[in-house]
């Protein structure tokens, strides 16, 4: 399989929609660019200016819940460095994941950037393809149904009259 292929099946994996954006959260870029979530997050507050609340935000409990229950077992039980205060995840939209590129400047960021990138342009691809394939399937449907009400009125016209049990 081609590297890049599965490149962007692993970074697509870790891309969730929340809110009705597509968001990745900060540990899942940490582990992707090569760096601790702390040290990420660091970076961003402290140039806190270039993410604006529609380029990151941070997830609720509730939210956060549902991802680790979607992830599987993997974020299911909070590991010792979080257990003693609650730790809740800052997503990071596809602006955002763009944006860190100018706070994350290593020779892997760069790279890892660009794979970003095209991860959320093959699923607006996708997704593009996904409502076509629906829209279709829907007009699909609704000729069927209607060709099958007739036919089935045809035959009910057709078949021979109950007899009457009392008779």
């Amino acid at each position: 399989m081609d590297t890049n292929l599965m490149e962007l099946q692993i970074i697509q994996q870790k891309i969730h929609e929340i809110r009705g954006v597509w968001v990745m959260l900060d540990a899942d870029l940490a582990e992707l660019y090569g760096v601790e979530t702390k040290v990420l997050n660091q970076s961003v507050k402290r140039n806190i200016e270039r993410f604006p609340d529609d380029f990151m935000f941070q997830l609720t409990s509730k939210e956060w819940d549902t991802v680790r229950i979607s992830r599987g077992s993997q974020f299911v039980t909070p590991s010792k460095k979080f257990r003693s205060h609650i730790y809740l995840p800052y997503c990071f939209t596809e602006q955002g994941v763009a944006m860190l590129s100018g706070v994350l400047r290593s020779p892997r960021a760069v790279q890892t950037n660009i794979a970003f990138m095209r991860a959320f342009v093959a699923l607006r691809h996708y997704a593009h393809a996904y409502a076509e394939l629906s829209q279709k399937i829907t007009e699909l449907e609704a000729k069927y149904d209607a060709e099958i009400a007739d036919i089935h009125e045809a035959l009910t016209q057709l078949a021979p009259p109950d007899k009457d049990p009392d008779a």
